[in-house]
């Protein structure tokens, strides 16, 4: 009998624990390789010397998102296999996780299986939203509408959520190699996307949607 071809699997999150429970998952099946990083940048480094298979990506990294580091990924090749995984269950993020690319989302409160099945099947070149997650985006037409994540573009989304982080505008344009006043006018420009009267106002937008 043939071998079963190896499957790179990179895993990026901050949380020691939550790599141990990837880890654990796969530990039975030897035709998975498990590697791991705990921010963007470890994640890009990671993932740019060992080209895995699939890549789960914790959207809440500590520096940069996980849909920061799924558009470098996806700049690099765009056609990479890419799960999305995060304690929220708005159905907002499962779309715009989609919409940028994601071929799967799994939410950490589901069982592991869940997350030993979709990185399967994503591998296999399909997509993969766990049922459950697939029926919230179903019946919540109107919350994801009202979310600000749907209004907005990757960039200025990632913006958002670092200002909600409590980062200044010079530091923002730091971690995501842009001008000052391209931040600046973004910053001005979000704030009448989601109807903020102030740097106050989008802070608690932010923290409000859980962007953060």
């Amino acid at each position: 009998m043939q071998a079963r071809r190896t499957t790179k699997l990179l895993i990026v999150d901050d949380h020691p624990v939550v790599i141990s429970g990837c880890r654990a998952a796969f530990s039975r099946d030897r035709s998975v390789q498990v590697i791991s990083a705990s921010n963007e940048q470890e994640g890009i480094e990671a993932w740019c010397r060992h080209r895995p298979d699939v890549s789960v990506l914790d959207i809440n990294l500590p520096d940069l998102s996980g849909f920061e580091l799924l558009r470098k990924i996806r700049k690099t090749d765009s056609v990479a296999k890419v799960i999305m995984f995060s304690e929220s269950k708005d159905p907002a993020f499962i779309i715009r996780a989609v919409e940028v690319g994601a071929s799967g989302f799994v939410c950490k409160g589901e069982d592991t299986q869940t997350l030993v099945e979709a990185v399967r099947t994503v591998a296999e070149g399909a997509t993969f939203i766990s049922p459950q997650l697939i029926r919230s985006a179903t019946f919540t037409t109107a919350k994801i509408r009202a979310h600000p994540a749907r209004q907005l573009s990757s960039r200025q989304l990632e913006i958002l959520r670092l200002l909600g982080k409590g980062r200044k505008i010079d530091q923002i344009a730091g971690a995501l190699n842009l001008s000052y006043k391209t931040v600046a006018n973004t910053t001005t420009m979000l704030k009448t996307k989601v109807g903020a009267q102030s740097h106050a106002d989008l802070v608690r937008i932010a923290v409000e949607f859980h962007i953060t």
